[in-house]
């Protein structure tokens, strides 16, 4: 980075990537917060030497350049501190950190990337629970107590789901469920010797179940309770999880969706069973060439197994102790996959494949050794690949920072249709609006009004009491408040469980 390019930066402002701090004469102790914030998250940009004058009402006016008076001592001074007890790590190389200068003014540019999963949370200070950061829109902010133990538990290198819930028997998983997971077992797999075993000497072996000799405890794993078990013992531990299934395509103002998998009553609501009900919903409407293998017809096609990885992904990946939804839509563009839990590994190291990092693998043994998801860190590459193939836009993965939460869209629309539709046309006609178009911004400002009364009332509430008390489905009021984010009116202090609503009263400000 040269000066031309930071001062393209300065116009811009900062992001949720990037930082400027006053550093005249020396290093400022925000800077450390920020380091911990930028390597917990997605990396970003520290550039010291640049004063905000925040009464500036233009952004370009904003961040003003004043350079640092010793740029030498400053840089010595951070590097000891860096390697010392300030942090609890340094992930920073040499050429992470270094001058930018021009004439007489002198800039320090600072390059954090994401901490690996095995180091975070990255923290300042001794204790964790008071001195880890992440970023969030513009600032640094203070993870909640939640968020840190996610960070710890990502750091297991065996994985969440081995975990033994004591007091969770095999009378707690539903026979008819396994019962369906041997029989396709034994199909995939005839002549294995596991088909002689037992149920519990069968989930054993599949690390569903386990005793912990140090611990002398026996049970069901986490595993084991949530691919097998009842609704009932999976609600008794995990009350915090929901499964949500919702077809989308074709709905008017009137139809939210077409069809929907959600607790009802009538399945037992555990993951196997979840993963058999939806996925063939998913397939139902892609296209099945004619294909002959011998004399049987081929119906699968790489579209229908990349669909599959995608489903499979969500499961392994999800953190089954943190808050939130395995969420799927479907909608006439293509498909929706949301788990609660951050991304243990950058983007573009999932993209490029070659190093699965599940959070939980027993989970992704039991799919895989009945046909599902693959055990190599190549299931993202042939998601993308295929879409490639098929000349669509490229799969969308990002995190929610706000709502710790990874979303997945595979959109099947072409890369020129896409174009076409982001030209501006030459002589642009107004039209007047469509009625539904109408009716639809009416509804979503309504829900806007009563969602920001709710929250002035009480901060706190939840997702699941606003739906409740304004008869709204869960991605209403999702997509509700993130407009209201969008527009200013709100913003998120803390995480999904522990955290807060601010409502922001612009006519104050």
């Amino acid at each position: 980075m040269n000066m031309k390019e930071i001062r393209q930066l300065l116009m811009k402002g900062e992001k949720i990537d990037l930082e400027y701090k006053e550093a005249k004469n020396s290093m400022p102790k925000s800077v450390y917060e920020s380091y911990s914030g930028f390597a917990n998250t997605n990396g970003g940009t520290i550039i010291l030497g640049v004063r905000e004058d925040k009464s500036a009402l233009d952004i370009k006016d904003r961040f003003i350049i004043e350079g640092i008076v010793n740029p030498k001592k400053v840089l010595e001074d951070f590097w000891n501190t860096i390697n010392s007890s300030k942090v609890n790590v340094n992930i920073l190389m040499d050429e992470d950190v270094y001058v930018v200068s021009e004439d007489s003014i002198n800039l320090i540019v600072i390059e954090i990337p994401r901490a690996d999963y095995k180091l975070r949370p990255v923290f300042v200070g001794e204790n964790p629970f008071k001195g880890t950061y992440k970023r969030n829109n513009e600032g640094d902010y203070h993870c909640s107590e939640d968020e840190i133990r996610a960070m710890i538990r990502d750091q297991n290198p065996d994985g969440n789901d081995g975990v033994v819930l004591e007091n969770f028997t095999m009378d707690d998983i539903d026979k008819e469920t396994l019962k369906r997971y041997r029989t396709l077992f034994q199909t995939v797999n005839p002549g294995h010797i596991w088909n002689e075993d037992t149920d519990k000497n069968f989930l054993e072996k599949l690390g569903g179940y386990r005793k912990d000799r140090r611990k002398k405890v026996e049970g069901l794993t986490l595993a084991g309770l949530l691919m097998f078990g009842t609704g009932l013992a999976i609600r008794d531990e995990f009350d915090n999880i929901f499964m949500d299934y919702r077809d989308e395509s074709h709905i008017t103002p009137v139809i939210r969706w077409n069809d929907r998998v959600t607790y009802d009553g009538t399945w037992e609501n555990n993951l196997f069973n979840f993963f058999s009900k939806v996925t063939p919903k998913l397939l139902t409407d892609l296209k099945k060439p004619f294909k002959l293998d011998g004399i049987q017809r081929v119906d699968d096609t790489p579209v229908h197994r990349a669909v599959r990885e995608a489903f499979v992904n969500m499961i392994i990946h999800a953190d089954y102790l943190a808050e939130g939804t395995l969420k799927i839509i479907k909608d006439d563009d293509g498909f929706s996959f949301t788990n609660p839990g951050m991304l243990k590994l950058p983007v573009a190291e999932i993209f490029k494949g070659g190093n699965s990092k599940a959070r939980n693998p027993r989970m992704q043994t039991m799919l895989r050794l009945v046909g599902f998801g693959d055990n190599a860190g190549s299931g993202f590459p042939f998601i993308l690949s295929t879409w490639e193939k098929e000349n669509w836009l490229m799969p969308e993965l990002y995190e929610d920072i706000a709502l710790g939460q990874v979303t997945l869209n595979l959109r099947m629309v072409l890369k020129e249709q896409n174009v076409i539709k982001k030209e501006p046309k030459k002589e642009p006609k107004k039209e007047p609006k469509k009625r539904a178009d109408t009716v639809k911004e009416k509804e979503l400002e309504k829900r806007k009004n009563d969602i920001l009364e709710l929250l002035r009332i009480d901060g706190s509430i939840t997702q699941a009491a606003i739906m409740s008390g304004l008869n709204l489905s869960r991605k209403q009021v999702q997509l509700t408040i993130k407009a209201l984010c969008d527009d200013g009116k709100l913003t998120r202090q803390g995480s999904n469980r522990n955290g807060k609503w601010n409502v922001i009263d612009k006519s104050k400000t």
